[in-house]
């Protein structure tokens, strides 16, 4: 699992999400997550219960040259299993052409999916949103 928090704020909804514990409890409203990477399992259910969007799961070992990334998605239309969507980094810059292996969306995800994405493997830890439609012709599917 991968927090992104930006900055410190009253937040905590991933801490009480986590069925495992593996949020730590905070001391302080206002500091930013901790992770007991020994409990955590990379199910991913904090993603949607975070309001910054800003949990991730990356999964390296999910492919020889592919990793596995799951990030919150909130626009429409959502995209659907085996369909290429563009991956884009933190700036929103188009870096490489991404597979959607899985789409999780449920009421209780309060209109947070979450969208599995396959992407280079050297890219796991850039690919933070996708676009879906269009195209990424012309994008070097390396981190260069």
């Amino acid at each position: 699992m991968v927090v992104e928090c930006p900055e410190e704020i009253p937040c905590d909804p991933c801490h009480d999400a986590c069925p495992r514990g593996a949020i730590r409890p905070f001391e302080d409203i206002n500091h930013l997550p901790e992770v007991d990477f020994d409990k955590c399992n990379g199910c991913g259910t904090c993603i949607s219960a975070c309001p910054g969007l800003a949990i991730f799961v990356v999964d390296e070992t999910w492919g020889e040259a592919q990793a596995l990334v799951k990030l919150p998605y909130e626009f429409v239309p959502l995209p659907k299993p085996g369909q290429d969507v563009v991956g884009l980094d933190r700036t929103g810059r188009a870096r490489c052409t991404a597979r959607v292996v899985r789409v999780q969306t449920s009421e209780r995800q309060d209109k947070t999916s979450v969208v599995w994405i396959e992407v280079p493997k050297e890219l796991s830890m850039e690919i933070r949103h996708i676009r879906v439609g269009g195209s990424a012709c012309g994008v070097r599917e390396t981190s260069g």
